[in-house]
């Protein structure tokens, strides 16, 4: 690790409006979550944040201590591998997070373990979301998956939920199975709350139309909705009964956003009733002319 990234530092994106806001937001969020649901009733989250609530199971420290001291080397590990803007906005991040752990009061919301393995997974969620949003993060196993997802291709989800598996068998093992499922709901509760937070409507979607009228539906997405259009050639046909007749056709995908999808199929379906669609989820996307909000 002895590369150092050569990217220049730029203050005014870190210490922006919007970044510290998202930040400081984040920060509150998870703070909530932390002290109001997880501590009093003895509940882990995966990652570092579960690291650092075992150890003051184990020893009965402030959370914050280990959670700031933890998270240090992975900001590092981010400012040699990924991003000095990233290390910068994470490490205001975790020292906010430990700050507000300290002077922020937070009355303790319910001791019922449903409640809390959901809400608080909720609050993690929406913690980590918008620190992700500000341009940080405040679990330094993000890192980690972050530079691995560039080397090895898994994605950030699948790299996080591997080593998050070894915390859940520890805490099946010292606290015990209950304990450990509910901690595997609060954590997949955090992932999809900061996942949704993280992309929002701005998710993309793969659209793809088979149509009689090709031309129209083509001309329809990049003159009326703005969006770029990749062509196939492809075949269309072969059907029960009428095997062997076909005819060449165009295979249009087009990459939207979750909130035009709808719109989208609707004015295509009244352009040419007649034609075929489906959509797929897309986790990355890069390159080309679609632009979309890096998680870091």
């Amino acid at each position: 690790m002895s590369h150092v990234n050569s990217e220049e530092l730029h203050f005014k994106t870190i210490f922006s409006f919007r970044s510290l806001s998202l930040t400081l937001l984040g920060v509150c969020f998870a703070v909530f979550a932390i002290k109001g649901f997880m501590i009093p009733n003895h509940f882990l989250d995966g990652g570092l944040l579960g690291i650092s609530i075992l150890i003051h199971e184990f020893y009965h420290i402030s959370v914050s201590i280990p959670l700031v001291l933890l998270n240090l080397p992975f900001v590092y590990i981010g400012y040699l591998k990924i991003s000095k803007n990233f290390a910068a906005s994470s490490f205001i991040a975790v020292i906010l997070l430990g700050l507000m752990m300290h002077i922020l009061p937070v009355p303790e919301v319910t001791n019922d373990h449903f409640l809390t393995a959901i809400f608080g997974g909720v609050f993690v969620g929406l913690g980590i979301g918008f620190v992700i949003r500000g341009g940080g993060v405040i679990d330094g196993l993000e890192v980690i998956a972050a530079y691995t997802n560039k080397n090895i291709g898994l994605s950030t989800a699948e790299i996080i939920m591997t080593i998050n598996t070894t915390l859940f068998l520890i805490i099946a093992f010292y606290l015990g199975i209950e304990k450990a499922m509910y901690s595997i709901v609060t954590f997949y509760t955090a992932l999809k709350t900061s996942d949704y937070v993280v992309d929002g409507f701005e998710k993309l979607i793969s659209l793809t139309i088979i149509a009689p009228d090709s031309e129209k539906v083509k001309s329809l997405i990049v003159n009326d909705f703005k969006k770029a259009v990749t062509v196939y050639k492809g075949e269309r046909g072969n059907l029960p009964g009428s095997y062997g007749i076909k005819q060449d056709c165009d295979i249009i995908v087009a990459v939207v956003t979750r909130i035009e999808v709808h719109k989208i199929k609707k004015a295509i379906s009244k352009a040419d009733p007649k034609a075929f669609m489906y959509v797929q989820n897309i986790n990355e996307v890069g390159g080309g002319i679609v632009s979309k909000r890096s998680n870091h």
